[in-house]
């Protein structure tokens, strides 16, 4: 009795146990005529730690325009602030060169970094696992393709053979009406 992943093999021109285990799994979801398609971010999304959830959203909000837009308007209200008070009142709580304002924005990309290096990391699995499953779908796609290919030949050779045996027996039935024609005497048309 033929092994179900013997299709796979047979197109792949690889014994089952030599495949890797994704051209594995797509040979078993061959033969078992299963779907491979999945919607791998939820895969990803359900194993999510705090921490992780956490990265992600600064990451994406240190990353867009409402950021940049209110780290700006933090710096101008920052400078603004020490210099009217310089000019008013002849005191400031972080005088020119703003070191206070330094540190802290030094402490900002110092957290900040490590943050959005451990989201990309984490965006480089995702992007690693979608690349995975897109293999094993198109790997699927083509064997099954491949198939379809074998099956139409298969059709169109076994039409061949139908329609030359009905061309077959059609010659006889001619070769027998001209014989039986031939060996009949002709009779004499009346005008």
């Amino acid at each position: 009795m033929k092994k179900p992943t013997d299709a796979a093999e047979k197109l792949l021109g690889l014994r089952y146990e030599a495949m890797d285990a994704r051209t594995q799994k797509v040979a078993r979801h061959l033969a078992g005529r299963k779907h491979i398609a999945r919607n791998t971010a939820t895969d990803l999304d359900a194993d999510d730690s705090l921490g992780a959830r956490a990265a992600d959203a600064v990451a994406s909000f240190g990353g867009s325009w409402t950021f940049i837009l209110l780290f700006a308007a933090t710096l101008v209200v920052w400078i603004a602030t020490n210099v009217l008070l310089l000019a008013r009142y002849d005191a400031v709580f972080d005088p020119y060169p703003f070191i206070l304002l330094n540190l802290f924005l030094s402490m900002l990309a110092a957290v900040q970094a490590p943050i959005i290096l451990m989201s990309q990391n984490r965006q480089a699995v995702k992007d690693r696992l979608h690349a995975e499953h897109d293999y094993e779908v198109n790997l699927k796609a083509e064997l099954e393709i491949m198939l379809l290919h074998e099956k139409l030949d298969q059709l169109r050779e076994n039409q061949w053979s139908e329609l030359l045996e009905i061309q077959k027996q059609q010659l006889d039935l001619l070769a027998h009406l001209i014989d039986k024609n031939s060996a009949a005497p002709a009779t004499p048309t009346q005008p």
